[in-house]
């Protein structure tokens, strides 16, 4: 039997990796995060790159325009050549920067992503959905819209929001479901997702669909878009469907980072 086409590339040997674009990277990451500019010796300690290593790596950054140092202060900030890298992605919508990573997503775990957008009427509307290879699905129509604090998504919301018992129960009250779980079930799973930065739905939502969820966090820690991984029920083992939630968290969080300037995972 041959290999499908469509056979994620993690399963096809070992990555390799270039350390020396891990370290530029990483130092690219913190002048851009920080409060202003800084000295080769803090460069170094917070990144946990060699000392000489940074110098190097901060003069050839600086030889290429993508730094810059200030001879008076001995110290380095990002320069105008970043702007010449990102130029192309200037003016696009935040879906389409996003996409990529979404593309990613559903062909390492064969399901369909979603992107839903949290918006300020409380609800969540599905702006972006992708499926890569040959694999039976489940779909969503674009531009569906739910309730903000119903399924895998709504789990992550209402954990973000920590809402008082009395008010959790009320605004469950009011969500519609095709099987509903209790409110103690959804309770414990709302306080699960607060310390995991994920969430799943196993037939609550729609019969029959398994989903698991993370969120996309802006500057304030305020939940701005949530991803779901969405497949038919048992189409995943608990296992698979596990790996999918915490690559959701992991994805979640770099697309924080980049669009939001927010370090860390996406959970409390």
């Amino acid at each position: 039997m041959t290999e499908p086409p469509d056979r994620p590339e993690a399963e096809a040997g070992p990555r390799k990796y270039v350390g020396a674009v891990e370290n530029a990277v990483a130092i690219l990451r913190f002048l851009a995060h920080a409060p202003g500019a800084a000295g080769v010796a803090h460069i170094a300690r917070e990144t946990g790159i060699n000392l000489s290593t940074t110098f190097n790596i901060l003069r050839t950054l600086t030889k290429e325009g993508l730094a810059s140092f200030d001879t008076r202060s001995k110290e380095y900030r990002l320069a105008m050549g970043i702007l010449e890298i990102s130029m192309p992605l200037v003016g696009l919508d935040q879906v389409d920067i996003i996409r990529p990573a979404l593309e990613a997503l559903s062909r390492h775990h064969r399901a369909l992503i979603g992107l839903w957008k949290i918006t300020p009427q409380d609800r969540i509307v599905l702006v972006d959905r992708l499926v890569a290879g040959n694999v039976v699905h489940v779909d969503m129509a674009l531009g569906a819209r739910l309730p903000a604090l119903v399924g895998a998504v709504g789990r992550c919301i209402a954990a973000r929001r920590d809402l008082p018992e009395a008010e959790l129960r009320r605004t469950f009250a009011t969500l519609r479901w095709e099987n509903a779980p209790t409110f103690e079930t959804y309770a414990a799973e709302v306080a699960a997702a607060r310390g995991a930065g994920f969430a799943f739905d196993r037939g609550h939502l729609f019969r029959g669909v398994d989903i698991a969820a993370s969120l996309i966090l802006d500057h304030a820690g305020q939940p701005r878009f949530g991803v779901s991984g969405i497949a038919v029920a048992g189409q995943m083992s608990d296992g698979e469907l596990d790996a999918l939630a915490r690559e959701l968290r992991e994805t979640a969080a770099t697309i924080s980072r980049a669009l939001y300037g927010r370090g860390g995972a996406s959970h409390r």
